[in-house]
């Protein structure tokens, strides 16, 4: 029986050893094939997401255009950081640098974005806890890119960022 296998950027079936290309709405995730017991292939989606976490405080007391380039700060440290990373690669890669995924997310003040950072650390999950100099204030925190389904867990408690 011929398994098939999905990419991002397109289909190869073994058996007939061909190439489909997807839409651009399909470029911008990553599937994952499996086959039951039927010998049925199904797919489930499993995208790059960076996440960006903002203090609530600052927002509300900052201008926003500063709050905003703590952000862009901490997501460019992130990636920078893990810039030979598969899933960074793939995150920045040309087929992808103009579909990416991410979400920004709130906490309550310093204590909340430093226990959240501690928490990342001792699971494993790569991020920049964005220090702002020369204040010494702990702005945001970045992710590195990662599956979804890696990282969700961590953030689903957390508000959006409105």
């Amino acid at each position: 029986m011929a398994s098939t296998v999905i990419s991002p950027l397109y289909f190869l079936s073994s058996a007939a050893n061909t190439r489909l290309s997807l839409s651009p709405y399909h470029r911008r995730r990553t599937f994952m094939a499996s086959s039951d017991a039927a010998g049925e292939v199904s797919a489930v989606k499993d995208v790059l997401i960076q996440y960006i976490v903002l203090r609530r405080d600052l927002i509300d007391t900052w201008p926003l255009g500063s709050v905003v380039t703590q952000g862009c700060h901490a997501a460019v440290a992130a990636v920078w950081a893990h810039k030979d990373d598969d899933h960074t690669l793939e995150y920045c890669s040309p087929d992808n640098i103009d579909s990416m995924h991410k979400v920004t997310l709130e906490v309550k003040g310093e204590p909340q974005i430093r226990n959240l950072s501690d928490k990342l650390v001792a699971a494993g999950i790569a991020h920049k806890l964005w220090i702002e100099q020369p204040e010494n204030i702990p702005s945001c925190l970045a992710t590195k890119p990662y599956p979804k389904s890696v990282v969700s867990s961590f953030f689903k408690k957390l508000k959006l960022c409105k």
